[in-house]
């Protein structure tokens, strides 16, 4: 709080020191006529910081102060600045606004600040001087908020204006090459994504174009099962594009890559984070992967888990259908006869997968199958959590556009929407890859 000003009393002699009492008109020592002590100064005081009292101004030395110059004379000096004066950079680096003058430099620190607003405006960026500026992130670098649109997010993610905590960058994610394009989301009910894809173009030695897409789905109950679909789709995708160009035939290269993509997976059991997240409950990170590669006149699948590939004619005269065969409980209730397999997805135990990407899976079989369709069409590459919704190839080809060969973007997009519409359950990720590899085109990424 601030002080107020308290009327003058005097508790000693001015001129022998002697204590006084309340009252007095004369010192009871020397007999000092106190009625004719002189009035205090009626300037402001100066605040002491060290305890000591200042020296009585008749005891200071005068000081010979220089007229001032008036404004834009030869002999101006630089005015005098405050530290709210001072150029400085909000927490992305950007130099903040010019601050209003002070109304009096006599106040210095105010300690009955009245109340501050909740909200303050964001002012915008002052120009900067770019030879004298420190070099700086592009600022098309600078994510905005998405709850604002005003404040731009910090590193924490959360925003600098309002505060609020800002989308995880794999909640929501897309990619368009052109000939291949994937969308990826979190979806309604998990508080995170825990899918992964990768997407590239390559050529193969006779110079023929080759499309590769890979979606990988953590397994929940591990442990970081972000991180495993995350490695697992890269190290894929790196394999595949290794080999591609060398002529190795696409089947053999997918075999590889999905060997390839289980060593980084169970590379992440050993890594000292795992130990920190593990829980009594929780297996070794693990993860399910499918994944394509599509060529001018070939077609090769391979997965492990339940994530799958369908296959949708453009020309929708010949019937869609499922490419890939689940590593789940229910797969092998109808693979042994015991079930139909309206039954068998029907249970509980349905989902439950017997084969993944992981330090503790049982076998590690990758499953690859090459088709020479005989038409255009497209891959769909997914992860159940869209599957979910459209189970059957049939019910997939309906949700699929017309035009998904063109837009392949606009294809998983709408494919996506399908799933949120049905509930979101689980995070959903599909690629839509068109066949035949067309020619590389400019896409939207």
């Amino acid at each position: 709080m601030s002080q107020m000003p308290q009327p003058t009393a005097l508790s000693r002699c001015p001129s022998c020191e002697e204590p006084l009492e309340s009252g007095d008109r004369y010192c009871g020592a020397c007999g000092y006529d106190l009625s004719a002590v002189p009035a205090p100064p009626s300037d402001t005081p100066t605040l002491t910081m060290n305890g000591m009292v200042p020296r009585p101004a008749s005891e200071s030395a005068p000081v010979d102060w220089p007229a001032a110059s008036p404004p834009g004379g030869p002999d101006t000096h630089a005015p005098v600045h405050l530290p709210t004066d001072l150029p400085g950079t909000d927490s992305g680096g950007s130099h903040l606004p010019a601050a209003a003058p002070a109304q009096s430099a006599s106040k210095g620190v105010r300690f009955d600040r009245p109340s501050e607003p909740d909200d303050y405006p964001l002012a915008a960026p002052q120009p900067v001087d770019p030879r004298t500026a420190a070099p700086t992130a592009p600022a098309a670098e600078a994510k905005i908020c998405v709850a604002c649109r005003a404040g731009v997010v910090d590193s924490d993610g959360y925003c600098e204006h309002c505060g609020h905590a800002q989308p995880r960058e794999r909640d929501h994610m897309e990619q368009d090459l052109g000939s291949v394009a994937a969308v990826s989301d979190r979806g309604l009910r998990h508080h995170r994504n825990e899918d992964a894809f990768a997407l590239s173009r390559t050529a193969l030695p006779d110079g023929s174009p080759a499309v590769v897409a890979v979606v990988c789905d953590g397994v929940s109950s591990a442990t970081r099962p972000d991180d495993a679909s995350l490695a697992a789709a890269r190290a894929a995708d790196e394999a595949l594009l290794a080999a591609l160009p060398r002529g190795t035939h696409p089947q053999q290269a997918m075999h590889d890559a999905i060997v390839a993509a289980s060593h980084a997976v169970n590379a992440l059991a050993a890594e000292p984070e795992t130990a920190q997240e593990h829980a009594p409950h929780q297996n070794a990170p693990a993860c399910t992967l499918v994944g394509a590669v599509v060529t001018a006149g070939l077609l090769v699948v391979g997965w492990v888990g339940d994530s799958r590939a369908y296959w949708v004619p453009v020309d929708r005269a010949t019937p869609p259908a499922r490419l890939t065969e689940d590593d789940s409980w229910a797969a092998q209730m109808v693979a042994a006869g015991l079930m139909s397999e309206a039954e068998a997805y029907a249970d509980e135990r349905a989902h439950a997968i017997t084969g993944w990407l992981g330090a503790d899976a049982y076998e590690l079989e990758p499953h690859t199958a090459s088709f020479k369709p005989d038409r255009p069409g497209v891959v769909v590459v997914c992860t159940d959590g869209l599957w979910n919704y459209a189970e059957a190839a049939e019910e997939m080809a309906e949700v699929v556009p017309a035009d998904a060969e063109l837009r392949p973007l606009h294809a998983a997009r709408v494919l996506l929407g399908h799933a949120l519409d049905g509930g979101g359950h689980d995070n959903v990720t599909v690629a839509v890859v068109p066949f035949p590899a067309p020619p590389h085109r400019a896409g939207s990424a």
